[in-house]
């Protein structure tokens, strides 16, 4: 059992929260052209409506998880959750393999 098992039972019944993107006019917003922003703002301050509401934006589970691998900053704190929530590996992570490369290049 995940946090996430309702997610069928409360398709499209939310939408995101306007608070995570309150710097962002949401009557013209590209939710698709800004998916990154989205859901890096869900995993760091958003409630279980908000990763509802994304999933039905993106694809469902799967649609949302593809878009985690592709964002380019996580703290560390969400990025641990975002890989035990969603059954994810770091190294699957842009965030975690562009932190890795630029310590990599410092050190050296």
């Amino acid at each position: 059992m995940t946090i996430f098992d309702d997610y069928k039972e409360h398709r499209g019944e939310y939408a995101v929260s306007p608070s995570l993107l309150w710097e962002y006019d949401l009557s013209a917003f590209d939710w698709w052209k800004s998916r990154k922003i989205v859901v890096s703002r869900i995993l760091e301050h958003g409630w279980l409506k908000d990763y509802f509401a994304a999933f039905d934006l993106y694809g469902g589970i799967d649609g949302f998880r593809n878009v985690i691998r592709e964002i380019p900053y996580l703290a560390p704190r969400d990025m641990n959750f975002a890989c035990i929530a969603f059954g994810l590996k770091k190294e699957e992570l842009k965030c975690y393999t562009r932190k890795q490369w630029r310590e990599q290049r410092l050190n050296s």
